[in-house]
């Protein structure tokens, strides 16, 4: 494609659009074997992004010298 034309747009339906979502919600829920900064050893793939996203956010205030992804 060049950069004057975009690709043809493509839109779901309603039953599309609502099994997408459930596999998604579905996936954000699934655990991994990845330990809790404060208490436990597996946890939701949604709450590792909020705390890998807190981590993140500590190093770029210089509140952390470094940052390692825990994944």
């Amino acid at each position: 494609m060049t950069r004057t034309k975009k690709g043809k747009r493509v839109y779901l339906s309603d039953t599309q659009t609502r099994d997408l979502m459930k596999q998604l919600d579905t996936f954000f829920e699934s655990t991994v074997e990845i330990p809790r900064i404060q208490v436990g050893k597996k946890q939701s793939i949604e709450s590792l992004m909020n705390e890998e996203a807190l981590l993140f956010a500590n190093f770029l205030g210089n509140e952390q010298d470094k940052w390692m992804p825990r994944t």
